[in-house]
């Protein structure tokens, strides 16, 4: 969404007119489901994690800086409610069905149906290595690798310096070759 269009659909907000809100929630709820997907595990708990966010960023839409970009400020919001909503049910981290992961992530049904496969392997072994890391790992890789935001947004979503962003991120991305590289070796030898 372009900034100005961004700020001024928030500025409409804040002056009470509720009916601005939807567009940002379109804009934002595909990443936003992505994301809280990728931190959760299953789509029922993304989806509720995701209709609080946008709950608890439009209660918070007063305190919001209109210098600022909203999707880093968003994303923090729906961090910390899927962080909260992990703590809360005392859950280890647990991807649902390969089904459930595509419809989210496999909407691109154009090419060849080999080349539709190959993607699904492809998306099914990414999902299978982000499962076998850490939390901290796992979020720091989907923020940038799949949710392609930059290092500076990535420091103000986590809420720290961007030195620590690249730190983590690479040290995510050793942690996810490894994870990639023994689903490989295993996948060969059951063969």
């Amino acid at each position: 969404m372009q900034p100005d269009l961004e700020r001024e659909l928030i500025r409409k907000c804040k002056a009470g007119n509720t009916r601005f809100y939807e567009p940002l929630v379109k804009a934002y709820e595909p990443s936003g489901m992505s994301l809280a997907f990728a931190l959760l595990g299953n789509i029922h708990d993304a989806q509720d994690a995701l209709q609080e966010a946008f709950t608890k960023a439009y209660r918070s839409l007063n305190q919001f800086d209109l210098t600022q970009s909203f999707s880093p400020w968003f994303f923090q919001i729906l961090r910390n409610q899927c962080h909260d909503m992990l703590r809360s049910r005392k859950a280890d981290f647990s991807m649902e069905t390969l089904d459930e992961r595509f419809e989210l992530h496999s909407t691109d049904t154009e090419g060849e149906p080999e080349e539709m496969l190959q993607r699904n392997i492809a998306a099914d072994t990414l999902w299978r290595g982000l499962q076998q890391i850490s939390e901290e790992h796992r979020e720091i890789i989907v923020l940038k690798e799949i949710q392609g935001f930059l290092y500076s947004e990535i420091a103000s979503i986590l809420n720290v310096p961007e030195g620590t962003v690249a730190s983590r991120l690479y040290h995510a991305r050793q942690a996810l070759r490894d994870v990639l590289l023994n689903i490989g070796i295993e996948a060969k030898r059951s063969l």
